[in-house]
């Protein structure tokens, strides 16, 4: 890349160069205080500040740029508030592992207590007295979140409690507390079930009891709320409902149907509000907010007027509010806080993320398609571009973005990063294809073990119809997928390596039969109903027919930059490294095949945000090279 770092350095300065650096976090109420968060001029890491809601003057939390000094990678939870609102629990990572450092400070004096816990995950919760702190570790091999642990203020360390271990390896553990602060909640999780203990806050020394067993194919969450538990379940509905169980009467078979289950929605989440309750639906790919009131009614959906966007409840942290506060953005519509009111409808910006530069969304146009893929299925197309710089039919370079496994799905949100390839000419694409959740469960199903072929052929029914339509040319058309989506860019370079100019794979899991089969690494174990499991020979045959490191050709290859993370504990850095080796020895022909190894960092990348801009800068110099646009 020796050859175009004046184009690395300039990309660099526009991406930094929208950032508005002294920007600061709209407040969020909890009791007696606002909590939010300012950049500092040039500071890669926020200071987090609280101030009483009737008083201005600020109280410094956390100063996190003080904090990272001397580490070139530092990752911060910003914690719970104990319930007195004198203490704070954070935890900080700084070798992007996942393995933290748990600490208490006392917000009155502005100290840390002597209380430093070690080798945590970051979940905790407090007892309602503030006095003791409920947290998770993982297990050092793998790890796999698998103990639940509990510490007294002002004892020892060495002398906490281990009150709950999870003892099946396909299950990872949590604990956090209810919003209403009456419980201490234990989940355990697996991808096909869920299970939650319950322990009351005011009785921290007390035994946690089981909500709801396990079984397998039962998915559910809980929120508490005055006598009972609303549950978001998939029983008796693929595609979730929202039910209702009285405390004391929590077994499936006392559960009663709030908002029921339905075919054509993906009922994905909901807030509890004193008289409403608020649930986002997914319906068409797209996710709406609707409010309830809780004693029937009329249904109020919160309304957006944009044909492809991203939304979610945001900062809902108190049951007495009025008010719903939700987070919206879209490809060319910056992030933007909203609330809207549950009684009137009414709705008010609270703040639009700036985008410095000379940023106008009116010069954008963003476009919803419906693409029809091989076996007919119809697989949503999010492609957005810049108005006067881009022309259909005229060749125009386009990047194409997908990931597809989890149920994670590819929302059409903003990316500011992206306007410096959209300002140069390029078009910008999200294929949301099978193994997301965009069209519902059913949309996951069928991309997933046996059926995982259905995420690539999608991906590649995308790309032929972008060409077809005059979108892009051979000669122009990239893509880019990271981790889950790093497998889909290894499995369409064997596959079509024809459709592509260039492919950016960042932390690719690309060596599925190995990793799969090596229950001693992070991940595995609790993934086989996810790939599959590599014993059984039917998924060992199915996934080595597909597994990008497997299945390395000789052949020519699109030009390609791999990026890996030496602390990646999810995607381990010898996966990508390997598969770069056998591309090398077995590609044919000139093009470009780069590996980038951040030996600082772990799966997410770079932590701090102008270091993050860098990695954005590079993998867009690149692009811009590989297409014949570098200026």
């Amino acid at each position: 890349m020796a050859g175009c770092e004046a184009l690395q350095e300039t990309l660099f300065e526009e991406i930094k160069g929208r950032i508005k650096q002294d920007d600061d976090t709209y407040p969020v109420r909890w009791k007696s205080f606002l909590y939010y968060s300012r950049f500092g001029e040039g500071s890669e890491y926020p200071v987090f500040y609280r101030r009483r809601a009737a008083d201005a003057t600020e109280e410094v939390m956390l100063d996190v740029p003080a904090m990272a000094a001397g580490h070139e990678f530092y990752d911060l939870d910003e914690g719970d508030i104990s319930p007195n609102e004198n203490l704070l629990a954070y935890a900080f990572d700084i070798e992007g592992r996942g393995i933290c450092t748990l600490c208490i400070r006392d917000l009155v004096t502005g100290k840390d207590l002597d209380e430093v816990i070690t080798a945590v995950d970051g979940g905790h919760a407090w007892s309602a007295d503030s006095a003791t702190l409920f947290y998770s570790k993982q297990d050092p091999q793998t790890l796999r979140s698998h103990q639940i642990w509990r510490h007294r203020l002002g004892t020892a360390v060495a002398t906490d409690v281990l009150v709950y271990e999870e003892g099946d390896e396909a299950f990872e553990t949590g604990v956090s507390g209810s919003k209403s602060g009456a419980y201490i909640v234990i989940g355990s999780s697996q991808t096909l079930s869920d299970e939650f203990r319950l322990l009351d806050a005011s009785r921290p020394e007390g035994e946690f009891a089981v909500m709801t067993p396990r079984r397998r194919g039962l998915e559910y969450d809980i929120e508490h709320y005055r006598e009972g538990f609303y549950i978001l379940t998939n029983k008796g509905a693929p595609n979730f409902q929202l039910m209702w169980a009285a405390q004391g009467a929590t077994a499936e078979e006392d559960w009663e149907v709030v908002v029921p289950g339905r075919d054509d929605v993906f009922l994905s989440d909901f807030e509890i509000f004193d008289g409403f309750v608020v649930t986002v639906e997914r319906e068409g790919g797209l996710d709406k907010l609707r409010v309830r009131p809780m004693a029937g009614g009329g249904v109020h959906t919160v309304d957006f007027g944009e044909p492809a966007y991203s939304v979610w409840a945001d900062g809902n942290l108190q049951f007495d509010s009025r008010w719903l506060r939700f987070a919206f953005h879209s490809p060319k519509t910056p992030p933007s806080l909203y609330e809207v009111d549950l009684l009137s409808g009414e709705k008010r910006l609270l703040k639009r993320q700036p985008v410095l530069g000379g940023y106008d969304s009116d010069n954008y146009a963003t476009e919803r398609i419906e693409v029809v893929a091989r076996d007919g299925q119809r697989v949503p197309l999010t492609v957005i571009y810049r108005v006067d710089r881009f022309e259909k039919g005229a060749g125009a370079p386009l990047l194409l973005e997908g990931y597809g496994a989890y149920g994670i799905s590819s929302h059409a949100g903003f990316d500011s990063t992206r306007v410096s390839l959209l300002d140069r000419g390029f078009a910008c694409a999200i294929a949301h294809v099978r193994g997301g959740q965009e069209l519902g469960r059913r949309w996951y199903e069928d991309g997933k073990l046996l059926k995982k072929r259905n995420t690539f052929d999608d991906f590649i029914d995308c790309a032929e119809f972008l060409l077809a339509e005059g979108y892009t040319s051979r000669a122009g058309l990239c893509a880019s997928g990271g981790s889950a989506g790093g497998l889909l860019m290894g499995v369409v370079a064997n596959e079509r390596p024809d459709l592509f100019a260039a492919l950016v794979a960042d932390v690719p899991f690309v060596d599925v039969v190995t990793t799969m089969s090596d229950r001693g690494i992070p991940l595995t174990e609790g993934e086989y109903d996810e790939w599959g499991d590599p014993a059984d020979r039917v998924f060992f045959d199915y996934m080595l027919a597909y597994s990008p490191y497997d299945n390395v050709r000789a052949g020519e290859y699109p030009a390609m930059l791999v990026v890996a993370g030496w602390n990646d504990s999810q995607v381990q850095y010898w996966e990508p490294a390997k598969w770069v080796a056998r591309l090398r020895h077995r590609k044919t022909g000139d093009s470009t095949l780069l590996l980038r190894t951040d030996m600082e960092a772990g799966h997410g990348g770079a932590s701090g945000r102008f270091e993050s801009c860098r990695e954005s800068a590079l993998a867009q110099a690149f692009l811009l090279q590989a297409v014949g646009a570098a200026r």
